[in-house]
């Protein structure tokens, strides 16, 4: 397989099994994960579950075979409202989450004496998993909704590509969390294993894909944020007997659409009495971006 490096530490890259109608993608955030938190005084478990949207959608947008973007969400009736996860696939990628902090609160309280940490379906609660791909040009915007289904942001998105595309689709994400003097460092990993369809000469693609997804279950979340742990060798451990071709490596990077221009268009949008609703003591139109944390002052 390939002996390419990244000189990057975030990025996505696609790989193929050889012998077999299979293929992936692996993606791993560090840089561009730490920048997006450090917007936000997120709790642990927050900004756990926003890395995890994170990897999930540079995981399904870097796949997308058009220029343009994918919004994942998942929002519902837990303490977390909705969580947002914006890529772009030129590598921008941006995210946020809003929750209601004395719920988040009382639910980490109840489950004090539990072993496992607060998955998905415990803090977003009964609700919706989201993907939107919005391409550039003239291409429709599409969205696809399907209910939270499982524990984890990884199964609510097996579930969406079973329910709405009908492709095989197997996703493992993982995230950790260190601490170093000037803060906590996470990072976050993930990878995806899609059955190619099958036609007249490849035949059934299921016993194929069954016999790949039993040698991705081994995969350890530890082995997906172990940045040491070089793609190529983490993928030939899985593969190496059915062969495994890696891809060109992508850069991800942290990137929010948010400007000057787009927020005075976004206040110029409103009524004259709704902007005078909107102005503060200093007589300016305080607006602040959910993604980075920004405040822009716009005066009328």
């Amino acid at each position: 397989m390939s002996n390419d490096t990244p000189p990057y530490q975030d990025f996505s890259a696609r790989f193929i099994i050889d012998t077999l109608p299979v293929h992936g993608r692996v993606v791993r955030l560090g840089e561009s994960l730490n920048t997006i938190l450090s917007a936000h005084n997120y709790p642990d478990e927050i900004a756990h579950l926003v890395s995890e949207a994170c990897a999930l959608a540079v995981l399904v947008g870097s796949a997308l075979k058009f220029e343009g973007r994918l919004i994942m969400q998942a929002q519902g009736e837990g303490c977390v409202r909705y969580v947002v996860a914006d890529y772009d696939t030129r590598g921008g990628l941006r995210a946020f989450c809003r929750y209601d902090e004395d719920e988040l609160k009382e639910l980490i309280a109840a489950n004090a004496t539990e072993f496992t940490s607060l998955g998905a379906r415990a803090l977003i609660g009964k609700g919706t998993f989201i993907m939107t791909l919005d391409p550039d040009g003239q291409m429709d915007r599409y969205q696809g909704v399907t209910p939270i289904e499982g524990d984890s942001l990884s199964l609510c998105a097996e579930h969406y590509f079973a329910q709405s595309e009908q492709i095989p689709t197997q996703i493992k994400l993982a995230v950790s969390r260190e601490d170093s003097g000037d803060g906590p460092v996470w990072r976050a990993g993930g990878a995806m294993i899609q059955a190619i369809a099958g036609d007249l000469s490849r035949g059934e693609t299921r016993e194929a894909f069954d016999h790949i997804r039993a040698l991705f279950a081994t995969l350890g979340e530890d082995e997906l944020t172990d940045f040491s742990l070089e793609t190529e060798r983490l993928l030939y451990r899985l593969f190496h007997e059915d062969g495994v071709r890696l891809s060109t490596f992508k850069e991800v990077y942290q990137q929010c659409r948010c400007s000057q221009e787009r927020v005075e268009s976004l206040v110029q949008s409103f009524s004259p009495e709704e902007q005078n609703d909107m102005i503060e003591p200093d007589g300016k139109v305080h607006i602040t971006c959910e993604y980075c944390s920004k405040t822009y002052f716009i005066s009328l």
